[in-house]
């Protein structure tokens, strides 16, 4: 009996919860490897310079290249047009599939984060290995758990509240930042060594859990006539029918993405939004230093460092609500107008408000990440689109995820390159010959800044000032232009979906005359 209540309370639990569940598991490791594994190598496994850039430089490919690698190989079969005798895949055989490599991949995502923690090799070999091998699985996990987004679901309302239940359990996983700082210690690794076993080992076990209730879900949603929660369900499974003479080429793909003007609009932007969100993680410890250092103390700068990784996904749990109320587009629109606003006020109020300045910094942080978490909503919306347009016998989601990483991860290079030469052209002052700063990992967020010349302080402030405003003023600019010319909103949304709607019940029929 007591082994029963657990496994009954589990079967009980929803699909949305089961659903957003797995970013829980995905969220405690990826936060503390953000945090860590520079200072690690850096630090504790002391590589050279020459090994990290040549590991960086790799990794940046790497990670460009594999969302569009794996989106490919994962739904290339998906892209033919519809066949007319009903043979191919159904809904559900798409999401079992989907599931079944979350399954796979997510321990394997585990282990590989693992291997960042124990010296097995070289320090420079085993930087680059653990790097593209963590991005990989990383990259598998994400595009399979976003694919399942757009075909779990078809209509918004059902889309935000799976969203919903993805930005608790990742508010939720972010809490392993804070108890990352009891067991970071650089001299005696061994406590920050089990710390990461038992996360990797509980992620592992979520995955295996979480993705075994989802293949129960989907089971009983084809014995439930009435269930409705995959979208476009074809009620008996036909798999692999067979290659279609007019399968889709690569080439002919991406001639397809040209001609979608509302991918192109929203890629545009997105890529201003990817580049500002990883400007403000890059230069947020800079910022509290040179702006606020003489007006908060270390403590409060661990607490702004660590609230901001979890206020982004409270924030969305406020703004979903407003999605299904008003649509992801016009909210969207609201905080590019927002991050507007609030940037001019700033540069109008000057350098010399230290609360106006500790709130724009977080907030400008906080409402950036909570805005790209909003955009895997309008992916979705794309799918839908994209499966309309070229006529698709099954929405190729993981796919449009893929190729739209492939043009936004760009923006990842661009923020640190860009911010550090703003600065050394304004102000003269070179990052890269001034002391490291400390790792926000550390026990101490920035270290003591040596006394600088009196005619050299102001100067350094005020760049810092500037690229504080001035960035988020031309982000959001441009974002607004391009936001304008995005139509994938109001009627002709309505349409898409209907007409998706449209091709799944046609599917469906045929797939039961069969």
């Amino acid at each position: 009996m007591r082994l029963g209540q657990p496994q009954a309370w589990l079967r009980g639990l929803s699909t949305a919860v089961v659903y957003g569940s797995l970013a829980l598991f995905t969220s405690v490791l990826h936060n503390v490897f953000l945090l860590y594994y520079v200072d690690t190598f850096v630090s504790v496994y002391k590589i050279n310079k020459t090994a990290f850039w040549v590991g960086e430089t790799v990794f940046l490919l790497w990670n460009s290249l594999n969302d569009p690698l794996f989106g490919w190989l994962s739904d290339h079969r998906f892209l033919s047009s519809q066949p007319r005798s009903g043979a191919g895949f159904s809904s559900r055989a798409v999401v079992l599939a989907r599931v079944q490599a979350l399954g796979r991949h997510g321990p394997l995502l585990a282990l590989s984060f693992l291997a960042f923690w124990v010296p097995w090799a070289p320090a420079g070999l085993q930087f680059l290995l653990c790097l593209c091998l963590y991005d990989g699985f990383l990259t598998l996990v994400d595009l399979q758990h976003h694919a399942l987004l757009a075909d779990l679901a078809l209509s918004a309302h059902d889309r935000t509240h799976l969203n919903f239940y993805c930005s608790l359990f990742s508010a939720a996983g972010s809490l392993s930042v804070f108890a990352s700082y009891a067991f970071w210690n650089k001299e005696d690794f061994s406590f920050f060594r089990t710390f990461c076993v038992a996360l990797a080992v509980g992620s592992a076990l979520g995955f295996l859990g979480a993705t075994q209730l989802l293949r129960q879900r989907v089971e009983e949603a084809r014995r439930d006539t009435g269930c409705s929660a995959l979208a476009g369900d074809g009620g008996e499974e036909l798999l692999f029918g067979g290659e279609e003479a007019g399968s889709v080429t690569l080439g002919q793909y991406l001639r397809q993405l040209v001609r979608h003007q509302n991918f192109l609009w929203f890629v545009g932007m997105d890529l201003v939004q990817v580049f500002h969100c990883h400007f403000n993680s890059n230069f947020f410890p800079l910022f509290l230093e040179h702006l606020l250092s003489d007006h908060i103390s270390l403590s409060t700068g661990s607490f702004l460092l660590g609230i901001s990784y979890v206020a982004p996904h409270l924030n969305n749990l406020y703004f979903l609500p407003l999605c299904r109320r008003w649509g992801v587009y016009a909210v969207v629109r609201g905080l590019f107008l927002l991050k507007l606003g609030l940037s001019l006020l700033m540069l109008l109020a000057g350098p010399d408000h230290p609360g106006l300045l500790c709130f724009f910094i977080a907030s400008n942080r906080v409402f950036t990440e909570g805005t790209c978490k909003l955009l895997t909503l309008v992916v979705t919306d794309l799918v839908d689109e994209d499966l309309v347009l070229n006529h698709r016998k099954q929405a190729a989601s993981a796919l449009l995820f893929g190729m739209v990483a492939l043009v936004t991860k760009p923006g990842q290079t661009f923020a640190p390159l860009l911010g550090t030469w703003l600065l050394c052209f304004y102000t003269g002052h070179d990052l890269f010959q001034q002391p490291p700063v400390i790792s926000v990992g550390s026990t101490q967020p920035w270290p003591e800044p040596p006394a600088p010349a009196p005619a050299q302080a102001p100067t350094l402030r005020q760049g810092c000032f500037y690229l504080l405003v001035l960035v988020p003023i031309t982000c959001a600019l441009l974002q607004l232009l391009t936001w304008s010319q995005f139509t994938l909103h109001g009627r002709r949304l309505h349409m898409v979906k209907a007409q998706r709607q449209s091709l799944a019940q046609v599917q469906t029929l045929d797939i039961k005359t069969v």
